[in-house]
């Protein structure tokens, strides 16, 4: 009974799982201690499970010391010390340090192989060996951005050049037959304005085909705020076309903004309103066109009516028109109408110039002659304008990155007969400045100048209000110059509400009657992401230099940003 037990203890430990699974290891050295230092230096896995891992492991270590410059290495041994050991020698022999690549008729630029290499010569560039993989990847890369996705490169009658340095001919697979884009197709959104296709992503049939650049340029669908894409372009391949998949979607990208403000008259102390209203419509009829209406009455009893109309990639051509008319009324003073027609092109996404003329007509409506700075005048301007537009929509508190906007105005002004030149600069520009996920500083800069040898009161520059300096009554300040700087530190509580600061400072000058004077603005405010649309609320107080910060002077306004 003893013996049974005791042959039953015998066979579970020579055939229990542990001693099946005995570790074997591995030990390589070189031919020479120096050789066997270089190898050490490469490092392997010593410990394996099985005779044909440490086979992988002996293959992938002379694949290493090829990529080195050591091609010629050799294996002397494998053999099994013992149970459980390997003993394998390699002798590295003779290390190449650089390949001398020839590539006469292979079509490569030679400002590009500039970049992979110091030496390039008409007949070949010169690469070290540990470079060799990387610079086939690079140069097949290109290959593929001029139409042959498919290509094949090689290097071929690889020779000894001379004792530490090798010669190989570059073999490049022309057969397969460049490739153009033979169609575009838009899936999801069918009516997708097509000049946009052409004019903004810059995709048209007959271009070589790269799927980098492809991609790069449907990427810029992003700064389309009626149209975003879906996935990545796709590509279908068949043996004499070759058709683009584009995967757009529509986008709600109509707009309705309108704000109320209220404050105290400084001379009756009682409340008064004023509004806004801005309606955006934009590619309603698929052609990427906008228009927009903005009326606005404020508290000083001054309406302003402002019409534009936008017409991107006229007739199929790059080249846009836009057509602003805007009315102004003060009082019973005067009125204003100014007429614009610009014609644009779009540089790429970001980036548009313009040119274009407007023409100002004012009435003198009061019936006394004796204030001869507010006359009847009209004047006509050439104009030259810049614009960089980079927005984020997918942000939906803050919508746009940045914005720079410079134009520039010459021409003169006709009144009682006689002619004054005159020159109008406007800049607009502001920027996000993103610090973390959650804090953000907000810095916005309007500025305006007229030049002219005199001026009238119903020509000069206004400004002041919710887009402007705020804790001013809306449009209450005329100036011949003007520039304004405003700040806010922002806070995003959540992904649908945010707080922060209103810092805001100014200074303006009025030739009319010789004055210069600083303002600053300080207060808060809020916004929120409403079924209806993004709510916002600014308080603030506005003040000069000369005069200390009075609540009574206090300005609040609220504005609802829809889209529809």
């Amino acid at each position: 009974m003893q013996r049974s037990h005791f042959i039953l203890l015998i066979i579970s430990i020579l055939f229990s799982p542990k001693a099946l699974s005995q570790d074997l290891y591995l030990n390589i050295s070189g031919k020479t201690d120096i050789e066997t230092s270089i190898i050490d230096s490469l490092g392997y896995l010593n410990k394996h499970k099985n005779y044909i891992s440490i086979k992988h492991e002996v293959d992938s270590l002379r694949n290493r010391l090829n990529r080195t410059g050591y091609i010629e290495n050799k294996l002397i041994e494998l053999k099994k010390k013992n149970d459980s050991v390997f003993k394998t020698k390699i002798h590295l022999k003779q290390k190449f340090h650089t390949i001398y690549i020839y590539h006469k008729d292979s079509g490569l630029n030679l400002q590009f192989l500039n970049t992979l290499s110091d030496i390039v010569t008409d007949d070949y560039f010169v690469i070290t060996m540990n470079d060799i993989e990387s610079t086939l990847e690079i140069l097949n890369s290109e290959i593929s951005t001029h139409g042959n996705p498919f290509s094949k490169l090689k290097l071929s009658n690889i020779k000894k050049k001379d004792d530490s340095n090798l010669k190989a001919q570059l073999i490049i697979d022309s057969k397969v037959k460049k490739r153009t884009i033979d169609a575009i197709k838009i899936v999801g959104y069918d009516k997708f304005p097509k000049s946009y296709l052409k004019h903004y992503l810059k995709l048209k049939p007959k271009q070589i085909f790269d799927i980098k650049t492809i991609e790069n340029k449907t990427a810029q669908l992003s700064n389309l705020k009626f149209a975003n894409q879906v996935k990545s372009p796709e590509v279908l391949f068949q043996k004499d076309s070759t058709s683009l998949y584009i995967y757009i979607e529509k986008s709600k990208s109509n707009t309705f903004d309108g704000f109320l403000g209220f404050g105290t008259n400084d001379e009756t102390n009682n409340i008064e309103f004023d509004g806004f209203l801005n309606l955006r419509l934009n590619n309603n009829l698929n052609f990427g066109e906008t228009f927009s209406l903005v009326y606005k009455s404020d508290e000083i009893d001054q309406d302003t009516f402002d019409a534009a109309l936008g017409l991107p990639f006229l007739f199929n051509t790059p080249i846009g028109i836009d057509l602003n008319l805007r009315i102004f009324r003060k009082d019973s003073s005067f009125t204003t109408v100014d007429q614009k027609l610009k014609l644009n092109y779009q540089i790429n996404p970001l980036h548009k110039v313009a040119v274009g003329i407007s023409n100002v007509e004012s009435n003198n409506l009061l019936s006394e002659t004796f204030n001869t700075t507010l006359q009847d005048y009209k004047s006509s301007f050439f104009s030259g304008s810049y614009e960089y537009f980079k927005p984020q929509f997918y942000d939906v508190l803050f919508p746009i990155k940045s914005n720079f906007y410079l134009e520039t105005n010459f021409g003169n002004r006709t009144a009682d007969a006689s002619k004054t030149e005159q020159s109008l600069i406007t800049l607009k520009a502001f920027n996000n400045f993103k610090l973390n996920r959650k804090n953000s500083i907000y810095i916005n800069i309007d500025a305006s100048s007229l030049m002219s040898d005199n001026y009238f009161d119903n020509e000069l520059l206004r400004f002041g209000g919710i887009n402007s300096i705020r804790g001013f009554e809306e449009n209450s300040l005329f100036a011949s110059l003007y520039g304004v700087l405003n700040t806010e530190y922002r806070y995003r509580v959540s992904n649908s509400i945010y707080i922060h600061s209103i810092t805001d400072v100014a200074y303006f000058e009025n030739k009319t009657v010789n004055s210069k004077e600083k303002l600053f603005a300080l207060g808060f405010g809020f916004g929120i992401l409403t079924n209806s649309g993004l709510l916002k609320f600014n308080y603030a107080n506005g003040t000069n230099e000369n005069q200390l910060l009075k609540l009574s002077n206090s300005k609040i306004h609220i504005s609802l940003v829809a889209n529809f």
